[in-house]
């Protein structure tokens, strides 16, 4: 796995063994009708003033939605190229432990998924948008594994922040089982604490300059 020298710490020496080979994309891309950020509009990192499961509160007038589908990596920058998108970040939820560490995670012991946190304007981009995304950029049909990132940490979940966006998230899956071959095994659960993980797998992609780790489904934007 290639890196850039300014990204180098202790704590990369773990990454060979808990994520696979990287993939290079040539371009990020949406689901179909879901608009793509120009990149005029600069997208922030502190998505609902996240921290070590501190509490979670978005901009007025903006929402906050999670998702875990694979490396979180890739998911973070797909998300970042989603017009409406104001913020995001990485990190752990749905374990059992406080304050995990990535090698922590990687020892498949404290339960927590790789998560992004995504604050939006959903007078930019609906909720089910979002979702569209989600189900676009990964195969929620393979439990516990993304590519060859294999593990309970890269399973594909859902986190919601209110029951009305449970019911638009499993009205969804619902939607998304009709166009899909094999039982999707995705997860949809309440949001618990979010520990934000640490700060060299922030926007690793656009850090690094490549876009980095398996994305085996992809739709194309219009």
């Amino acid at each position: 796995m290639r890196t850039t020298a300014r990204l180098l710490a202790p704590s990369l020496l773990f990454l060979a063994a808990c994520h696979g080979p990287t993939a290079t994309a040539t371009e990020v891309v949406t689901s179909a009708d879901v608009a793509a950020n120009s990149g005029s509009t600069p997208v922030g990192t502190h998505p609902g003033g996240a921290g070590q499961g501190t509490p979670l509160t978005p901009e007025p007038g903006h929402a906050l939605a999670a998702f875990s589908e694979g490396c979180f990596w890739g998911s973070e920058d797909t998300f970042r190229h989603v017009a409406g998108v104001t913020a995001t970040a990485v990190g752990y939820t749905g374990g059992h432990t406080s304050r995990p560490s990535y090698e922590d995670v990687c020892e498949h012991t404290t339960g927590h998924a790789e998560t992004v946190l995504v604050e939006f304007d959903p007078q930019r981009v609906r909720y089910e948008q979002l979702l569209q995304v989600f189900w676009g950029s990964h195969d929620p049909t393979t439990r516990n594994r993304q590519g060859p990132d294999v593990g309970d940490q890269y399973r594909s979940s859902i986190w919601t922040f209110s029951p009305e966006q449970e019911a638009v998230a499993r009205a969804s899956l619902a939607e998304e089982q009709k166009r899909t071959e094999g039982a999707i095994v995705t997860e949809v659960r309440g949001i618990g604490p979010f520990w934000i993980a640490e700060g060299y797998h922030q926007q690793y992609d656009e850090k690094t300059g490549r876009h980095s780790c398996p994305l085996p489904r992809r739709r194309k934007s219009s």
